[in-house]
């Protein structure tokens, strides 16, 4: 087998203390999957077991949640902005959740609501979708460097799609202020002071697909690897698998690229820290300079480490879900949702495997779950990449690893 290094620098968590969060834990992922299954259409997205490639690394097992399958729209965020569209609906008409139907609502006389939101990609087309369903209006801002293809997406769905000439962060900034002027709703996966219900609810929301999960693994996972942005999936995601399993029996590790990695500098500097610039990263949907502060306190409490990967990582990620080994299902996965399979490739290939299996807490009785998280949201893109080789590993054999 070859060998090769790609830049990955890992932190251990001297703040883990394994408390979890109420906000985030079973009962609230309950209740939002409850709402997602009268969806519909609604079917819990595939979990696949890779047991080819678990027995070349070396573990028990590895599973990939497959969440290019969700409702058709290639992507998880659905899940979160869906739901919290749906509860501000109710708490602004005064219905009950558990009898909320989209179909109804749209039916209904009411005053039109206009939704705004930031996004790379995904977020802006879960809200657009749901905008669509309940018969309302939506304006989704994307920061500048996003793709023509992602905007497309959002558009066909009947939204207003604007692209800056900002990063991420600013862009968010940009939506609240034009929002406040205009009477509109923001819905935002990231929290500030004054504005945390809504980030709340799309939290809880994204914790379906960590119920499902549960429901589909055969044993207990003893690892998950979770992507993080701003940190709202990976916050609502582990507060659900750390109420189940316990924070002490899950080795959970976040990733995220090098060029916008805030949960990673956070988890080093033990303070919500931001990353600023251009944030020039092929993981479009993880590229977030400020944490949210809402799933923060939950990472810091439950996460075993953290990492910061160069953009080779997620590419391999890509390569190695769409070209699996003989037995494995093959997946198409995009730039941010291979990055955590990227992760365990490249620990596959190091030259110091071994030291890295061991620093991960990765052994022959390992059971690994990853999220898939979207699938080729830029199609052009992933093609460039799994067939044409863009950022390949060429020249990554005399990187050197990195520890903090």
């Amino acid at each position: 087998m070859s060998r090769f290094s790609i830049p990955m620098k890992i932190a251990d968590n001297s703040r883990f203390n394994g408390e979890s969060m109420a906000l985030f834990s079973r009962e609230p992922a309950l209740q939002a999957k409850a709402f997602h299954q009268q969806l519909p259409g609604y079917q819990p997205t595939p979990l696949h077991s890779l047991s080819g490639f678990a027995n070349q690394l070396g573990v028990a097992n590895v599973w990939v949640k497959d969440e290019s399958q969700r409702f058709g729209l290639n992507a998880f965020k659905m899940l979160g902005g869906a739901y919290a569209i749906a509860r501000l609906y109710c708490e602004k008409y005064h219905l009950d959740i558990q009898h909320f139907s989209f179909e109804k609502c749209r039916n209904a006389k009411q005053e039109k609501m206009t939704f705004a939101t930031t996004t790379d990609g995904n977020h802006g087309r879960g809200v657009a979708w749901a905008a669509k369903e309940l018969g309302q209006h939506a304006v989704i801002y994307m920061p500048k460097g996003s793709s023509q293809e992602r905007v497309d997406h959002i558009t066909r769905l009947g939204a207003e799609c604007i692209v800056t000439d900002m990063n991420y962060d600013d862009t968010v900034r940009l939506t609240m202020r034009t929002a406040a002027e205009h009477g509109w709703e923001v819905v935002q996966d990231t929290a500030w002071e004054g504005y945390t219900q809504i980030p709340t609810w799309i939290m809880q929301g994204y914790a379906t697909l960590a119920v499902e999960a549960v429901e589909q693994m055969p044993q207990p996972p003893t690892h998950v690897f979770l992507q993080a942005g701003v940190g709202a999936m990976a916050a609502g995601v582990l507060g659900y698998l750390v109420d189940v399993y316990g924070a002490q029996a899950l080795h959970s590790v976040t990733v995220e690229p090098e060029r916008a990695d805030c949960i990673y500098r956070s988890g080093c500097s033990g303070t919500l820290t931001a990353v600023a610039g251009e944030m020039n990263t092929i993981m479009a949907g993880l590229a977030c300079g400020e944490p949210n502060p809402l799933g923060w306190p939950l990472l810091r409490n439950c996460s075993h480490q953290f990492i910061s990967c160069d953009d080779r990582v997620a590419a391999l990620g890509m390569r190695v879900l769409g070209n699996p080994l003989r037995g494995d299902a093959a997946i198409i996965s995009g730039e941010s949702g291979a990055v955590t399979m990227g992760v365990l490739a490249a620990v596959m290939f190091h030259p110091e495997k071994n030291s890295l299996m061991q620093r991960l807490g990765l052994n022959d009785q390992s059971r690994v779950l990853l999220i898939s998280t979207e699938g080729d949201t830029d199609v052009q893109h992933y093609r460039e990449v799994v067939w044409e080789g863009k950022h390949s590993i060429s020249g990554c054999n005399n990187q050197e690893h990195q520890n903090d």
